[in-house]
């Protein structure tokens, strides 16, 4: 790619310099479309929709500086109403979908809301009491007026021009801890996130993106959204959930040449169709023990087929991959790509191209980004990664104690990821710092490499190590045909179960040290409760004579505002370690 356009991408210092930018040169281009649908923008039609939108905003008093919600399922207009606010000054509030109606409730009180965009699934998650308090409410599917408040029609909603310091979005984020926050991201932030990622895997208007993620989630917002619009690139989108009956016939229609996944998604493919693929199979068997090159080259051209046959870049963020599928994606040569990041770095903080990957490591320093371990153990080298740089968020909303505490004296930012870092300065993750168990004799036992153990094993989808008064029970959920739940109380049933549990500690603690031996495997009906990227909620499960047996409901969830920290049973998104956050 030219200098030129080098200093075209790093010249983008806001988010209206973005927006005027892409919709001016990249006009007549197709810009995103929903897929089985009519809905599609060009640039320029794009540009017109979120002109229109933004006067509308003016006329009911919504101005520069005002919070208005977007509560959406990914959708070309998310963007539009994303950039109605932000490229005009306003500060947008993205909901992640998932979001209980308690959250959403506390989330428009707390960012002071004056507006929401809203798809009508989701509108009955908003009181009464909330609809009426909103100056608009637009249905995001139409983009029309579904209420209006009549004495906000003053037209005083002056926009504003934004500066690269001004806030761009408040994001709210809990997981682990329980504690949710609203990050606040500048214009900066973001258009630091568009720069590292063009110096991570250089784009043109000739890629083509397909959109699975949620787009409030920052890891789909930075890199889905908007850097696609620097470079003048084409964004699908889905109507449904990215099963594989709804995400296979979508790849081999788009033939994407990127893709932002978590690794749930490759490890299920891994782990549910290539392996039992080969198990099955005796030629492929002969071929692994004899020729496992040919085996490979083999795989590697069906799998690529899958994914539409064009993917030059698919980025795994969120959760640290698995080991043994990341060792399997380098054999047959697939062309992944690894990033580290948190919601308060939008997201990114290491980055590993494609051609920069390194088997369990997250990269080295994002482009531009200072990175560095903090209170580094002399005997094991781990340290706590902490950040600083102009990805750097700006603070938690009206939580100054909470803002201190994350940050240094002299500003850096504290990840609370522990991790150490080679002769290349490349970070491999430990551990959260909060999730570290201490084990009898002062040990660090690390519950997430112990998980990466359970995990492989056969007849496992997931699993959470946990300690119960000293000692480490391990949560396990089995693959849907290992057990059969409607005679969980006949003789024959909790006989497998119990030679599944002993087959389960045996083969764990056969391959960990003495202090990281699980005393015990408790088998799990339900799936574990996830964030946005599919992380298991762990402060969820810390005492497991209470951990919940089945997910937790929506109306059952806290998040914490200005003035209270409670445990949410249902929160919204966590700022994801060990992958993009």
């Amino acid at each position: 790619m030219s200098k030129r356009k080098t200093a075209r991408i790093h010249n983008i210092s806001t988010l209206e310099v973005l927006y005027n930018y892409s919709t001016t040169r990249f006009e007549k281009r197709q810009m995103s479309e929903m897929l089985d649908s009519d809905l599609k923008y060009t640039y320029g039609s794009f540009r017109k929709t979120c002109d229109s939108i933004s006067q509308l905003l003016s006329r009911y008093g919504i101005g520069g500086g005002d919070r208005v919600a977007i509560l959406s399922q990914n959708t070309p207009n998310w963007t539009v109403a994303f950039f109605s606010l932000v490229a005009f000054g306003r500060v947008a509030v993205p909901i992640l979908p998932d979001s209980s109606a308690n959250e959403v409730s506390n989330i428009l009180a707390h960012s002071g809301s004056k507006a929401i965009f809203v798809s009508k699934r989701f509108l009955s998650r908003i009181s009464e009491e909330q609809l009426n308090s909103m100056n608009l409410v637009i249905d995001i599917e139409e983009l029309k007026v579904i209420r209006k408040n009549k004495e906000a029609f003053t037209c005083n909603g002056r926009p504003s021009v934004p500066g690269p310091d001004d806030m761009a979005t408040i994001i709210y984020t809990s997981g682990t801890t329980g504690n949710a926050k609203g990050v606040m991201l500048s214009h900066r932030n973001f258009c630091t996130n568009i720069i590292i990622s063009y110096h991570a895997h250089r784009t043109s208007k000739r890629d083509v993106w397909l959109s699975i993620l949620p787009m409030p989630h920052t890891y789909e917002l930075s890199i889905g959204v908007l850097y696609p619009m620097a470079v003048g690139g084409k964004v699908y989108y889905i109507q449904k959930p990215p099963t594989a009956s709804v995400l296979l016939p979508a790849l081999k229609t788009v033939s994407p040449t990127i893709m932002l996944t978590v690794p749930l998604i490759i490890e299920k493919i891994y782990k549910s169709s290539v392996v039992p693929s080969v198990e099955k199979s005796q030629v492929l068997r002969w071929m692994k023990a004899h020729t496992p090159w040919l085996l490979y080259r083999l795989i590697s051209k069906r799998l690529k087929k899958t994914f539409g046959g064009h993917i030059k870049f698919f980025g795994i963020g969120g959760a640290k991959l698995d080991g043994s599928v990341e060792a399997f994606l380098r054999r047959i040569h697939f062309k992944y790509a690894i990033g580290y990041g948190m919601t308060e770095c939008a997201p990114l903080i290491c980055t590993a191209g494609v051609r920069q990957t390194y088997l369990g490591t997250t990269g080295g320093a994002a482009y531009g980004v200072d990175v560095k371990l903090l209170n580094v153990n002399p005997e094991t080298g781990e340290g706590e990664i902490i950040v600083r740089g102009n990805n750097v968020m700006m603070g938690y909303y009206k939580d100054p104690d909470r803002t201190a505490g994350v940050f240094t004296d002299e500003g850096w930012f504290r990840t609370g990821d522990l991790a150490t870092t080679d002769s290349k300065g490349r970070f491999t993750i430990r551990g959260r710092l909060g999730s570290v168990i201490i084990g009898p004799s002062g040990e660090n036992i690390y519950p997430e490499e112990i998980e990466h153990l359970i995990n492989n094993i056969e007849g496992v989808d997931e699993s959470l190590v946990v300690d119960d008064d000293g000692k480490l029970v391990a949560l396990v959920q089995l693959s849907g045909n290992v057990l059969d739940w409607n005679h969980a109380s006949e003789e024959q049933f909790l006989e497998k179960l119990q030679a599944q549990r002993e087959a389960i500690l045996r083969a764990v603690n056969k391959q960990v040290s003495r202090f990281s031996q699980i005393s015990r495997v408790e088998v799990q009906k339900e799936p574990f409760s996830k964030t946005a990227t599919q992380k298991i909620r762990r402060f969820l499960y810390k005492h497991p004579s209470s951990a919940p047996s089945t997910p937790p409901t929506a109306d059952n969830s806290k998040l914490a505002d200005s003035n209270s920290t409670k445990d949410s049973n249902n929160s919204t998104h966590i700022s994801d370690s060990n992958g993009v956050g």
